[in-house]
């Protein structure tokens, strides 16, 4: 077996497919300044290629819009863009969003910075169904308890959102208008023939709807009681 090139403190680099414990990634992984993402999934080090604007850039984009949107009408909730997430020992993902209640979520921020255990929802930007991210990565989030997990496969022209049920992710469908509707946000709706034709103001306008619902109105008093008993 090739060893893997040093960084200049003598540290190994990360290198694709290596299987390393959580520590030692990290060990690696801040020896390399230089490297703005990898991840950690099942044991395995995944290091993304160049990212393309077409296919990842501009579509991760339009979802940090739309659930940016969300964010700024609902208190008590936090969000993260390519934020590292500690899940358990054998996973570290960089995932592309990620959306937790401050409050009563299984997700915390731990005294180094990093999201420790699983956010209520993560969202990917993949090119197709062949990547990790409905695989190994789905296995991981929904082994670790990540609540809901939205993929939109770029190439495919489709959009997956899981909501997990007795351990096992179950696809949300979408109404007759194509419109998905969060089961644990209330009013976290996503327009998906929108999205795919990249018409963010329409998908702001649908996500508006859902934010004028009652069940967001309920859903946002009640994040804001849970804020003011601590």
């Amino acid at each position: 077996m090739t060893a893997s090139p040093m960084t200049d403190r003598g540290i190994p680099e990360l290198c694709a497919g290596d299987r390393l414990t959580r520590d030692e990634f990290e060990r690696r992984y801040a020896a390399m300044p230089h490297c703005k993402k990898a991840e950690l999934v099942e044991g395995v080090v995944y290091m993304p290629s160049p990212v393309s604007q077409q296919r990842h850039g501009g579509p991760h984009l339009l979802l940090a819009g739309w659930l940016s949107h969300y964010l700024a009408h609902t208190p008590g909730l936090d969000a993260g863009d390519n934020a590292t997430v500690r899940l358990d020992l054998e996973n570290e993902p960089q995932p592309d969003l990620h959306l937790r209640r401050v409050r009563g979520g299984a997700a915390t921020i731990g005294s180094e910075g990093y999201v420790e255990g699983p956010p209520d929802l993560v969202a990917e930007v993949a090119a197709s169904s062949a990547s990790y991210d409905l695989h190994d990565k789905l296995r991981a989030y929904q082994r670790n308890g990540v609540l809901e997990y939205l993929v939109w496969r770029v190439d495919d022209r489709a959009v997956d959102w899981f909501e997990l049920s007795f351990g096992r992710y179950q696809p949300i469908a979408a109404d007759g208008d194509g419109v998905v509707r969060s089961a644990r946000f209330p009013g976290l709706w996503l327009d998906v023939p929108a999205l795919l034709r990249k018409d963010l103001a329409a998908v702001l306008e649908r996500l508006a709807s859902g934010i004028r619902s009652p069940q967001h109105a309920e859903f946002a008093a009640r994040l804001r009681g849970d804020s003011a008993d601590h």
